[in-house]
């Protein structure tokens, strides 16, 4: 009779103290912060901390076959640069406009020697405490308009640049060249409206690079 006593009063301690145990959320959310030093907190988290805020995480990577853990958008955008020197060469992107592919895609125009591309060079230069910025894919504007309220509240709170809903402010390059137009234009994409629009690659606008999260 004791021996089911102890059993029971037990069983009682283990289930009341489980009940009362909390554990940390530490799943990466849309909205956290990425830090100078790879690490990704959320925004209370980071504003305790003494960590500087590089990007703003808008997509969770559940896919097995596509690289990194996720993708953080920069803080800031670029400065107005044309998407290549000189017309008439297709500069190796995928021009797969469903490709999560513009850290491929800005190695290619980066090292394509037939023609320069300022607007690669402009985001290589930005590279500082080991993160690899690159150039987005048509696919990852997308997901980056998918979130834009909820990552711009966070882009806010750290003092960046906001993606504009102005529609002389909203236009951004992709790293997409048009498919069947590869020597001559590349896509460009609203932040404002989700549209998008081949334009010639001598054009300077801006880019909002983004980092792939890898830990």
């Amino acid at each position: 009779m004791k021996e089911i006593l102890l059993i029971c009063m037990s069983a009682v301690l283990l289930t009341a103290c489980d009940s009362h145990r909390e554990f940390p959320d530490t799943a990466m959310k849309v909205g956290d912060i990425l830090c100078t030093d790879g690490q990704v907190l959320p925004y209370a988290s980071y504003k305790e901390s003494n960590k500087k805020a590089v990007g703003v995480v808008f997509y969770l990577n559940r896919d097995s076959e596509t690289e990194g853990k996720g993708y953080a958008v920069y803080l800031y955008d670029t400065a107005a640069e044309a998407f290549a020197d000189s017309t008439g060469v297709n500069q190796g992107t995928s021009a797969d406009v469903t490709a999560l592919d513009g850290n491929a895609n800005t190695f290619a125009l980066f090292h394509t020697t037939d023609a320069s591309s300022p607007l690669a060079k402009s985001v290589f230069d930005i590279w500082s405490y080991g993160q690899s910025a690159y150039i987005p894919s048509v696919a990852q504007m997308r997901l980056l308009y998918g979130v834009k309220a909820d990552v711009n509240l966070s882009i806010g709170l750290c003092g960046g640049d906001l993606m504009s809903d102005n529609p002389d402010q909203c236009w951004y390059w992709t790293s997409t060249e048009a498919k069947g137009q590869q020597t001559v234009k590349a896509w460009l994409y609203s932040l404002a409206s989700g549209a998008m629009q081949e334009t010639p690659k001598l054009q300077a606008h801006k880019a909002r690079p983004v980092i792939t999260i890898n830990y």
